[in-house]
């Protein structure tokens, strides 16, 4: 039975996308139990030792059930989209009602279960995909401790890069990044506040979606910021990118910004993947104020991926930056990050084995031995503000974020220089966009001696259909991503 896995997991798997997988599954090739089972066997082999990436925290002990009854279901009534029976690992502050955990990374929540499924959770089941199990992280999506280092959690340990343990994972959403990459699942879903999607996207050589804040609901998701979270998905196409965004989106009145998506959203994103929509459109890209992080490899690498758009057909110059970094504030996200996590600790219920951001700081403290490697100042900074979002540091801070960085900001960068999108190297621009909102989409384009490389599409709110059809043109012109090479850490038996 094992050798019969292995000779399915080489056949169907190796970078097997979702309309790949889907075909095998109509022709009677593959069977969706088989697939789920040969992704927990590849955990096993890669994850958990060999390599030893560490992507992934827990495996929902429900993956094979459910596989097997969306089996039954597609010959009884046939699928119900490109995700029927597709496993879909999703990170670990995403809450399910389930058997699976709900932690952020942290031992504070390590024995603590969802009242009920998130609206990402209950979007995913309700297209039949596979929730497999839950992703390791930077805890509290990097918002514990400003030592943080990138893919770690007192709960997961450190996450590697499959590229090369010693290439940045990337975070928050490392163990998202790395097990899409490693080929641990067939997708994932991360969330970002700030380059959370981005920047793991990046490092793992894959394609990232941050959606505008209001596409996907946050509902059941540990929070940030109100003011900036989102979920959004990552894979190793662009294709199953979009597949993934159409199956996340909708308006959630339990979250109101959902409610600015009315008449913007789509269900069906794949549409969009036309190689030929980037004839003529304005692309500009920064040529100051960031450019101290991209080095000579990194340049010539931008440098080329400009020269491929502007063959297809893009208009590629350069803007002036009036946005800078010089007086960058973090304001907003130590205030909305009491209030935000409070209330979603109220919600956990009375068993809870923690209610509040003070019972969570006095947790590590008492535990400070497997809780603290890194501290926790950030924790304590947020814990020390008042929590009603009322004081005048905050309020000043955020106004300021939607006058200056967002309506003086990207707007007049985009509306000044008649520009479609904005293009930047790796995922450096990050921070524009998610303090504005806006969404962004990453692709791989090449690798450097420090390792992979990407380049990002930034638009305004809701223009993920040209993000994507930019990225899609550009990747189907280039197809750069290599995969990781694992084998030599193969494991013959487990």
């Amino acid at each position: 039975m094992q050798n019969q896995i292995l000779t399915k997991l080489q056949e169907w798997q190796e970078e097997a996308t979702i309309l790949e997988l889907q075909a095998a599954m109509e022709a009677g090739k593959l069977t969706s139990r088989e697939l789920t089972l040969m992704y927990i066997n590849r955990i096993a082999l890669y994850d958990k030792q060999g390599p030893c990436i560490n992507s992934v925290l827990e495996i929902n002990p429900d993956a094979l059930h459910i596989a097997e009854a969306m089996d039954v279901e597609r010959q009884v009534k046939g699928p119900r989209g490109p995700l029927h029976g597709i496993p879909v690992l999703i990170k670990d502050n995403i809450d399910t009602f389930d058997k699976m955990h709900t932690s952020a990374g942290s031992i504070a929540l390590a024995d603590s279960y969802a009242p009920e499924d998130s609206y990402v959770a209950a979007a995913l089941r309700e297209v039949g995909a596979v929730i497999l199990g839950k992703t390791n992280l930077t805890e509290f999506a990097n918002f514990m401790s400003s030592n943080m280092k990138s893919g770690y959690s007192s709960r997961g340990g450190q996450v590697k890069n499959p590229y090369d343990p010693s290439f940045d994972v990337g975070g928050s959403s490392s163990g998202s990044g790395a097990s899409v990459a490693a080929n641990l699942t067939v997708v994932a879903v991360g969330t970002e506040t700030s380059g959370s999607i981005l920047n793991p996207s990046r490092q793992n050589s894959i394609v990232g979606i941050k959606p505008t804040v209001g596409l996907i609901s946050r509902h059941g998701i540990i929070p940030i910021s109100h003011s900036q979270d989102t979920a959004g998905p990552m894979s190793r196409t662009v294709t199953d990118a979009a597949i993934l965004l159409g199956a996340l989106t909708g308006v959630d009145e339990r979250d109101p910004a959902t409610l600015t998506s009315v008449g913007r959203f789509h269900k069906d994103y794949t549409p969009f993947l036309n190689a030929e929509g980037i004839k003529g459109k304005r692309i500009g890209y920064v040529t100051q104020g960031l450019w101290s992080e991209v080095s000579e490899e990194q340049t010539a690498l931008f440098n080329q991926a400009i020269a491929v758009l502007r063959e297809l057909g893009a208009i590629v110059e350069p803007v002036y930056n009036h946005l800078s970094f010089d007086e960058w504030q973090s304001e907003v996200l130590y205030y909305e990050f009491k209030s935000d996590l409070n209330a979603y600790l109220s919600r956990l219920g009375a068993g809870a084995p923690v209610r509040t951001l003070a019972d969570i700081i006095a947790f590590n403290e008492a535990h400070a031995d497997v809780a603290l490697k890194y501290g926790q100042d950030v924790l304590i900074k947020s814990q020390e503000i008042s929590g009603t979002l009322t004081e005048p540091t905050y309020i000043n801070a955020r106004t300021n974020d939607i006058l200056s960085i967002q309506i003086n900001g990207l707007d007049d960068l985009f509306d000044e220089n008649q520009v479609d999108a904005l293009l930047f190297p790796n995922d450096f621009g990050s921070p524009y966009p998610a303090k504005a909102g806006y969404p962004s989409v990453i692709v791989p384009a090449g690798y450097t001696t420090g390792g992979p490389f990407g380049i990002t599409f930034t638009g305004k709110a809701y223009t993920e259909p040209l993000l994507i059809s930019l990225a899609y043109a550009y990747e189907q012109a280039t197809k750069l991503r290599v995969p990781p090479s694992l084998e030599e850490n193969y494991v013959e038996s487990i």
